[in-house]
Order: structure tokens, then C-alpha cells, then sequence
């Protein structure tokens, strides 16, 4: 196909693939190859032109994102941020915190709100721009991720003692999402992700009791705009995959918590296209170009049919990524053959940093260890941090309290020393208390009280 969107359009439509389409989700790394920080092309919309258009320039996508940023709605409904030059803010305050209240139809966002005027205008310029060639997405705030920023980490407790009020809240959610849809589809996408992070979080029980209706209402609603979907997750949402799929989405996005091999065999079952999933530190941020060659060659080689396949980052790819990195995966993805003689003989290079982990038997109090990709970019980290801090917090000078940051390279090797498995996580003197789950206060707290 001479025309890349269509290549992505026939992915979507679940058609018989000889090549498979790339699409770099840089969000905040667009800012980089323009010389631009994350907050500048977040509130700029001739600056996040700017750097999307060299996006599309350099790497020459199939389809790319506008804005990867899940605090646009949550600021117009009265979330603080925390603005970051090298990633998206995150959300500092929950305005539903201390109550049960459900937010009034009358407060969905409005054109006018927020930095929506912005990114309205940035997409609307980029599909004049290059939307003849490129499909570009739309990223929706997901409704539980968005419940989440309003009501804070009390959402998991409150699924286990209120849950009418929590399916409420669901319902405000997904009627905010629906707007936005509205929004984005009448500036020119076409493709509507829902990114909805913290879904890794919960059961497939929970799955079906709260969110299996709101998904599939938002999945139905988009395909009724005439665009495609796609669900976006991050974490280890393996063993939400199928429930995901029941919801009818035309796509899953997935990251390196995923198994893709695993995944596609069930998404395969629903006729679901899925895309992913490129690491993000290890191979995309601190990796060579050979790494990024031979990991899509070697994901290529291992899923073998190329239908119902995307070639992407696992999810918004990191501020400082070489752009040699990035072209190394187009060039595998373009001229698979070729790359592959390329890299036949490569040995990626092991840096062999020592790091010494703390003496667990001997610890004079608790140490609380949480392991995320990047609290301040991952919803589902941040959550997990906020627990920690929380409980840090409670306890003050009675517990030890550290974050591990996979972005830094010595955080790689303490990973990979003690065998963490999956981001994010929360060890309690060394032993793996929770794994891409977010604990509630007394489940947190129970587990410190068991090592006093």
C-alpha cells in the first residue's frame, strides 16, 4: 500500500497483512526533536505542531498521536497537576477525595475548557498537516483511570464497600469520555484510544462488575462516530486480556509487562488487532539501535502471522529516546530481510552495573520498596507510590520508605538482581508483597504490621 494510514486502516480492519504498520506513540519525546520540553508542547499548540511534524518527518509513522497526556480532563474537573519538563504532569489533588458526591452532568468539559482549545487546534492543524498520509489518534483519558484521578486511591476500597457508588462514578466517567470522543472525532481522528492505565490493576472479577459495561458502551459509541478504537493499557494486564477483548474494542495496545505471543493468541480469538510492545528503558530509552532492530525482528519472528498486528512502544515512549533508536525500529519494521542480516550476529552488550541491595535480614524497621516505570508518568506507578507515601506518612520514622525508578539504568540492574518481575511493584524487606495491584490502606498496612 502506497499510502501509510491505509496499511494501519487494513490492520484495524483485520485484513490479511503482508507488511505490519508502526506507530510511534511519542508524546512527550516529540518535544525533544524540536528542542522543546514536555510542558512547553503540552500547553503550546504551535510548539506541539512543531515537534509533531518532525515526529512524522523522522520516523515516518502510519499513525501517531496528537497529545499523550490522561490529565486533560482530570484538570477541567479540578484536579492539580504537577508539571514536569521531561514527561506529563500528573495529578496532585483529588477533588473526591473526602466525599461520595457524583459530579453533575452539567460539569462535563466544553470545547472552551482547560487546554482543550489547545489540543483542538494542534489536531485540527495536523490533519491538514498530514492527515492525508498519517492516521492520527485521538487519546481519551479512560473512564476507571479518570475515576481514579478524582476520587484517588479510595476507588479500590470503595469497589469493595460501595460499589453503586463507584458504578456511578463510572457513569459520570464514561459520559465525560464520550464528549471528548465527540471533540477529538469532529477535529479530524481517526483513531480514538481509551487509555485506561490502572485496568492492570484490578481482578477479571472486577473487571466484569464495573468496567466490562462502561468499555463496551465507550467501544460501541466510537464505532458509531465511524472512526476505529483502540483500548490502551499499561502494566501487567495479562490476565485482563480476554475480559478486555469482550468489550469490542478494534484494537488492544499493550506494554512490556505483556507477553505479546500470549496475548495475541487471545486477542487472535476475538479478531483483535494488537499493537505493542516496544520497551520503553531497555531497549527504546537505554538500549543501541541493534536492540531496537533485534527486538522487533525477534517479536516479528515469534508471532509469526503479521495480521492483526502493530509495531509500537509500549506505551508513551520516554522524553530522552535517541531518535537513532526510533528510525532503528522503522528501518526493521520497512526492511525487515535486510535488518535481519544485519543483526544476525549482534550481541547486545551487558553494562554489568553492580548494585548492592540492602542487608533485608538485618534491617532495624521496615523498608518499603516500591519499583515503578516512572511514578511521575505512569498513572498506575503514581497510584502505587501514593499508597507507599501514605503509609510512610502513617508510620513516619517507624518504616523506611524508597522508590526505584526503571528510567535509570542502576534501578535496571537492582531489578533484575532481585528478580522483579513486573512494574509496578512494592516490596517489603525484599519479599514481594504486591505486583501490579494497588494496595488499599489496611492491606498496606497489614503488611508492614507483619514484619514489625
Amino acid at each position: 500500500m502506497n499510502n501509510p494510514k491505509e496499511l494501519l486502516f487494513a490492520a484495524l480492519r483485520h485484513e490479511d497483512m503482508k507488511n505490519v504498520p508502526w506507530v510511534p506513540f511519542a508524546g512527550v519525546h516529540a518535544g525533544r526533536l524540536a528542542g522543546y520540553d514536555a510542558t512547553e508542547i503540552l500547553t503550546d499548540a504551535d510548539k506541539l505542531v512543531h515537534a509533531l511534524i518532525e515526529v512524522n518527518r523522522l520516523y515516518k509513522p502510519n499513525g501517531q498521536p496528537v497529545v499523550f497526556d490522561l490529565q486533560i480532563e482530570a484538570e477541567i474537573l479540578g484536579c492539580e497537576l504537577v508539571w514536569a519538563k521531561d514527561g506529563p504532569p500528573s495529578v496532585k489533588t483529588h477533588p473526591l477525595s473526602e466525599t461520595t458526591q457524583i459530579p453533575c452532568l452539567c460539569t462535563l468539559p466544553e470545547k472552551e475548557d482547560g487546554r482543550l482549545p489547545m489540543v483542538l487546534r494542534a489536531m485540527r492543524r495536523m490533519k491538514k498537516e498530514v492527515g492525508d498520509k498519517t492516521a492520527l489518534y485521538g487519546l481519551i483519558c479512560g473512564p476507571f483511570t479518570l475515576a481514579s484521578h478524582l476520587r484517588g486511591n479510595n476507588i479500590f476500597m470503595d469497589m469493595y464497600d460501595d460499589d453503586e457508588y463507584v458504578k456511578n462514578l463510572l457513569g459520570y466517567c464514561l459520559e465525560v469520555a464520550k464528549k471528548i470522543t465527540d471533540y477529538y472525532v469532529e477535529a479530524g481522528m481517526d483513531i480514538i484510544a481509551v487509555v485506561d492505565p490502572l485496568v492492570s490493576q484490578v481482578s477479571p472479577a472486577h473487571f466484569e462488575a464495573f468496567l466490562t459495561e462502561p468499555f463496551t458502551d465507550i467501544f460501541n459509541y466510537i464505532r458509531e462516530k465511524g472512526v476505529f478504537s483502540s483500548f490502551f493499557v499499561c502494566g501487567d494486564a495479562t490476565k485482563n486480556i480476554e475480559v478486555m477483548c469482550k468489550t469490542g474494542p478494534d484494537s488492544i495496545s499493550i506494554d512490556e509487562n505483556v507477553d505479546i505471543l500470549a496475548a495475541k493468541s487471545i486477542t487472535d480469538k476475538y479478531n483483535i488487532t494488537i499493537g505493542g510492545n516496544i520497551p520503553l528503558t531497555t531497549v527504546m530509552l537505554h538500549g543501541t539501535q541493534q536492540d531496537n532492530m533485534k527486538y522487533v525482528i525477534d517479536m516479528l519472528d515469534s508471532v509469526g502471522s503479521k495480521k492483526n498486528l502493530i509495531v509500537a512502544p509500549g506505551c508513551d515512549m520516554p522524553y530522552a529516546v535517541p531518535p537513532e533508536n526510533a528510525f532503528g525500529v522503522a528501518q526493521a519494521i520497512w526492511q525487515t530481510e535486510e535488518t535481519r542480516k544485519m543483526i544476525e550476529n549482534y550481541v547486545a552488550v551487558d553494562e554489568g552495573i553492580e548494585v548492592e541491595l540492602p542487608d533485608y535480614g538485618h534491617l532495624e524497621k521496615p523498608l518499603v520498596e516500591v519499583f515503578t516505570l516512572d511514578s511521575a508518568t505512569c498513572a498506575a506507578c503514581g497510584y502505587m507510590l501514593e499508597a507507599a507515601q501514605k503509609a510512610k506518612d502513617s508510620y513516619g520514622e517507624r518504616i523506611d520508605m524508597a522508590e526505584y525508578k526503571f528510567t535509570l539504568k542502576e534501578n535496571i540492574a537492582r531489578c533484575k538482581k532481585m528478580g522483579v518481575q513486573h512494574l509496578p511493584s512494592i516490596y517489603i524487606n525484599g519479599n514481594l508483597k504486591f505486583s501490579s495491584v494497588i494496595p488499599s490502606r489496611e492491606e498496606l498496612k497489614e503488611a508492614i504490621d507483619g514484619v514489625m
